[in-house]
This record gives structure tokens, C-alpha cells and sequence, in this order.
């Protein structure tokens, strides 16, 4: 438990674990069974449901999975690894193996490193270095980046150019776990786009791109502009107080300060700890406060939220 915590909040975030929801953590269970059990359902649907209202629906309930699979690698609805694994282990979302992402998100939690490039690995940042060896048509893809709307069009292309180039430079260099990762995750990809192909009205083809890209790109409305380059780490990670739609798919990441500090709360005890210490919340995030995501559209669609270069590295 975090190290600044006073005694009244290390006595409150005790009796919400404490509490039958906290024991049982009942509430991610019933979301992993709601999407494991919609998931299939929506796609033998979709010869009735259409296409199109089908994609609609699965847009989002593949944004939800991806917020499971957080919760998953930080050790909810079990404290069992191996067992979380399992359970977040189905591509719904195509792109990132569970255990890729497990293990780069938990180095992500080294809040000393936030933001540093080449230190953590969501840093959307560049060094100096880097930025100077920058062609100018990728400079504009990284200013673009930095609003809302080019995060939307371009998140996803830069994201997955990023995962590509690291992922095959540890495939060339002959890394057994990279390639039993890789085959396995092939392998459950290709049970899945055999289901989609044999019982729904959509193509793999589809999916992947009308299904699990916007998704993706989604996901990436959340991290747009969740950390900040600052002195101080517990400076450099946002709360974003977001309304209820936004909180339900992303699991109350947005308010974000909390989760880094409290990385083993569950989603569904987040606001509770946050709006019972809301001031000292916003203090300790340095006044890293957003009202919402449409306060970052409104304010940011024409003008970058801040550069693309690290501004100490």
C-alpha cells in the first residue's frame, strides 16, 4: 500500500477489501462472464442483427475486454497469475499477446521512469536524440498524435508500427519466449477467425479492421494525455474526471493518479478511495486534473496537448 497514505486512508481502502465485494471481487467475474458470453452470441447474431449494428456493438464490448485484461495482469479477479492469464489470454482485440502486454504495462509501473523514453515502454514521448534523427513526415504523424483526432486516425499505426519493429528484433535475434508468445497467440487467433469465418456474417478481414482497430484507437483516447513529463513522479499522471460511458469502458482509469499509486485496487473501489480524498488527490497530482474527455477535444482537436519530444531527455 502506498507509503503517503495516512492511517484513516489505509483503515478505508482495508474495509472496502474487506467488504463481501472486495472478498469476492464478484463484479469483475460478472464482467469476464458477460464478455465471454457476449462475445459469441453477438457474432452467431449477426446474420439476423446485421453487419453493421453487430460491429457497432462489439466495438465497445472489445474496448471493455481490453480494460479486463488491465485488471487481469494486476492480479483481479484472482491472486493466481497463472490462473488471470488464462482468463485475459483470448485475442478478442487481435493486436497484443496477454503476456506482452502484462509485462510491459507492470514496467510501465515503475512511476520513477514515467514518461522517459526508452525507460517506459507506454511513453509516447521521443528523446532529443531521437527526435533529431526524426524524418519530417514522421514529425507530423507525432504532432498529429498530440490531439485528440490524429490520436484517433494515427494512435493505432504508430502504435503498431512501435509493437512491430521491437517484436521482430526479438524474433530475429531467436527469443524462445518471443516465439512460443507469438505461436500462441497465432494459434488462438486463427481459432478465432475460424469461429468468425463459420458462424457469423463477418470476415476475419472485417473484424480486424472495422472491429479491432477503432477499438484500439478508443483505448487510446484513455492514454492520450494520462502522464505528463514532470519533476516530480506522482506529478505525472492524470486525473481525468470523466463522465459515466467513459468510466464504464475504461474501468475508472481515467482516474488515473489512483490506479498508479494503488496499482492492486480494483476498478470498481477506485472512485470510492478518489471522491473521499478528492482534494488531497488533485494536490498530490500536482493540479494534473481534466474534466472530462470532451474537455480534450474541445481544447485540443487544432492544438497539441504538448510536444512529441521528452522535454529532459
Amino acid at each position: 500500500m502506498a507509503h503517503y497514505l495516512d492511517n484513516a486512508q489505509r483503515e478505508d481502502i482495508v474495509r472496502l477489501r474487506e467488504r463481501f465485494t472486495g472478498r469476492t471481487e464478484w463484479p469483475t467475474w460478472l464482467l469476464l462472464a458477460g464478455v465471454y458470453g457476449a462475445w459469441p452470441v453477438l457474432l452467431s447474431l449477426s446474420p439476423r442483427l446485421g453487419v453493421w449494428p453487430t460491429t457497432a456493438l462489439l466495438i465497445p464490448l472489445t474496448v471493455l475486454w481490453m480494460s479486463l485484461q488491465h485488471e487481469l495482469l494486476h492480479g483481479h479477479p484472482t491472486r493466481r497469475p497463472a490462473l488471470n492469464k488464462l482468463l485475459g489470454y483470448a485475442p478478442f482485440a487481435v493486436w497484443y499477446p496477454y503476456t506482452l502486454y502484462r509485462d510491459t504495462h507492470l514496467q510501465h509501473h515503475h512511476d520513477e521512469d514515467l514518461t522517459v523514453p526508452g525507460l517506459d515502454p507506454e511513453s509516447r514521448y521521443l528523446s532529443q536524440s531521437r527526435w533529431a534523427q526524426t524524418g519530417p513526415v514522421m514529425r507530423v504523424l507525432r504532432w498529429l498524435d498530440k490531439t485528440p483526432p490524429g490520436r484517433l486516425v494515427f494512435g493505432v499505426p504508430l502504435a503498431l508500427s512501435s509493437l512491430l519493429a521491437g517484436e521482430s528484433v526479438r524474433l530475429i535475434r531467436g527469443d524462445r519466449e518471443a516465439w512460443a508468445m507469438w505461436a500462441t497467440h497465432g494459434l488462438c487467433l486463427v481459432l478465432m477467425f475460424t469461429f468468425i469465418e463459420h458462424y457469423s456474417a463477418f470476415s476475419s478481414l472485417h473484424y480486424v479492421l472495422l472491429v479491432s482497430v477503432p477499438a484500439l484507437a478508443i483505448s487510446m483516447v484513455r492514454s492520450y494525455y494520462e502522464h505528463r513529463p514532470a519533476e516530480h513522479s506522482h506529478q505525472r499522471t492524470v486525473i481525468n474526471e470523466a463522465s459515466w460511458p467513459w468510466r464504464w469502458l475504461f474501468l475508472n482509469l481515467n482516474l488515473h493518479l489512483v490506479h498508479h499509486d494503488l496499482p492492486g485496487l480494483a476498478w470498481y473501489h477506485i472512485p470510492t478511495v478518489y471522491h473521499a480524498r478528492r482534494e488531497q488527490w488533485l494536490a498530490r497530482s500536482g493540479g494534473f486534473r481534466v474534466a472530462g474527455y470532451g474537455e480534450l477535444f474541445r481544447r485540443h482537436s487544432f492544438n497539441p496537448v504538448d510536444s512529441p519530444q521528452h522535454p529532459h531527455v
